[in-house]
């Protein structure tokens, strides 16, 4: 094969040069018999052949992309055909000699003969790689057996099967199943059940004999699983509304909590300016008091102090009143002296009464000042008591402030909270519809198990926040990885082996590529 495909090489290569080469040569000089210059005969051939080249290499490339155009190959052959009987007629005439025309347009003939078998070859094997490559029914088929070959080619078609032995095992399968069922009831297949006519019914929808006898078995599964995926649903809206119950709850319990707490603060404040107000109160009425006790103390010392100076004037008019009977009883000189005498007793006594009243008095005024110094201390009591129940309010006004700040914030947070989980419901409730669109549709297409779990990985990656928008083929498998675990297509599927759910990882990535869209 090695050797053929080089020899393959070197030839259709050898030939397409020769050919290009007789073409330049020969349409280069019929140019300018046709009324090209100079200058642009040479490139007339070139345009010619160069186009041939380029709409067949741009045909191969488009049928590697997946995305061929016909009209380029009609193109290539047309320009093929052109410039055939451009070369043909190069020497005059095609009628004239005809043998001299075939020899000037064999080789483009062959050129394109050469292409066309590459092409074929390279399709081929761009629908091998692909796995889209049909094998063909052979021809002593449609021969011996006219009428069941139409049906074979139908179920092949419709329900892609690619390969020809492939469908020969299903048909044999099939007809032994047939045959089988046939002994077990006697010939009559109308006593057989429902599930046990499956493989025949379902033969013409591309299910083999296993495939559906396995069918009840699955179905009954599937409707287990949705069963069991309607109470988690169930289950989980349950939990989410006992949950937003207790989070309402617990935030009027923490409400009334914090209500209670300002309640407490401010009974607590209201009764400490009430102790400051009495407080205040009993410093008043005992500042008055001693004001009181201050000025009955100066009245009595006042009082004191007139009977002072009255004995001080009586005194000195009892003095006069001496030096008057001195001055008259110069004579009596013994009753003068002793009357003398009584009077300085009455100075002595006098003085020392004096003194005694001055004391007195002192004392009294001490008094006094103490009395005004304790009442400007209880003032300067009263003045920090006044000062620290301002305080107090301040205080409380701040702490007032902050608790409104924080319910507010609460509320706020609690706001975001219920516009989060109603968006989380708004995107859970869009998945579920478009996932009840695509299985209405997967439903009506009668797609395959594999084909709609497949899909289902594609709808998960896509709902995960997958965007292959600007991806290349390539690069949407490990996009896809990345935001869909073995473990979620496992638990999606309701899969068991990894291997299993890889492949449908790597298929769902692939039907992405191919332009596949939930909807």
């Amino acid at each position: 094969m090695t050797a053929l495909s080089v020899a393959a090489a070197l030839g259709g290569t050898l030939v397409g040069v020769i050919g290009f080469a007789m073409s330049y040569s020969t349409l280069a000089k019929v140019a300018l018999s046709w009324g090209f210059s100079p200058d642009l005969a040479p490139w007339f051939p070139v345009g010619v052949d160069a186009s041939i080249i380029a709409f067949l290499a741009l045909d191969l490339y488009l049928i590697r992309k997946d995305t061929g155009w016909p009209l380029l190959r009609v193109a290539a052959h047309a320009m093929t055909g052109a410039t055939i009987w451009f070369n043909a007629s190069s020497q005059g005439a095609i009628g004239e000699d005809p043998v001299k025309a075939a020899s000037h347009g064999v080789m483009p003939v062959l050129f394109v003969i050469g292409v066309e078998a590459a092409r074929k070859l390279f399709i081929k094997k761009a629908k091998l790689e692909a796995g889209t490559h049909t094998d063909r029914i052979p021809l002593h088929r449609w021969i011996l057996a006219p009428l069941a070959t139409p049906k074979f080619y139908r179920r092949m078609r419709l329900n892609r099967v690619t390969s020809y032995p492939e469908m020969i095992k299903r048909q044999k399968e099939l007809t032994a199943y047939e045959q089988w069922l046939r002994r077990k009831y006697k010939g009559d297949l109308s006593r057989a059940t429902e599930d046990e006519r499956l493989p025949m019914t379902m033969a013409a929808h591309g299910y083999t004999v296993t495939e559906a006898l396995a069918m009840p078995e699955q179905q009954e599964r599937e409707a287990e699983l949705r069963a069991e995926e309607a109470e988690r649903r169930r289950l989980e809206a349950n939990t989410r509304r006992t949950v937003a119950q207790k989070r309402a709850e617990a935030e009027q319990l923490e409400a009334d909590g914090d209500l209670e707490a300002v309640r407490a603060k401010v009974e607590g404040r209201t009764a400490e300016a009430r102790a400051h107000a009495r407080a205040q109160v009993s410093a008043a009425e005992r500042a008055a008091e001693l004001e009181e006790q201050a000025l009955e103390t100066a009245v009595l010392a006042e009082a004191r102090a007139r009977t002072a100076e009255a004995d001080r004037k009586e005194a000195e008019e009892r003095e006069a009143q001496a030096a008057a009977d001195v001055r008259a009883a110069e004579l009596e000189a013994q009753a003068a002296q002793k009357r003398r005498e009584s009077e300085e007793a009455d100075r002595v006594a006098a003085a020392e009464t004096h003194a005694i009243e001055t004391a007195k008095i002192a004392e009294a005024r001490h008094r006094t000042a103490e009395a005004d110094r304790a009442a400007a201390e209880m003032e300067k009591e009263a003045a920090e008591t006044r000062k620290a129940a301002a305080e107090a309010d301040r205080q409380r006004e701040r702490e007032l402030a902050d608790t409104e700040a924080a319910r507010a914030d609460r509320q706020r947070a609690s706001q975001a909270a219920v516009e989060a989980e109603t968006r989380t419901a708004e995107a859970r409730l869009r998945a579920a519809e478009i996932e009840q669109r695509a299985v209405e549709i997967e439903d009506a297409a009668k797609l395959s198990p594999r084909e709609r779990a497949v899909r289902k990985v594609a709808r998960l990656a896509v709902a995960a926040g997958l965007v292959t928008v600007g991806l290349g083929p390539n690069e949407i498998h490990p996009a896809l990885c990345r935001v869909i675990s073995i473990a979620d297509v496992q638990r999606e599927l309701a899969v068991s082996s990894t291997d299993t759910a890889s492949k449908y990882r790597q298929e769902a990535a692939e039907l992405l590529a191919s332009g596949y869209r939930p909807e």
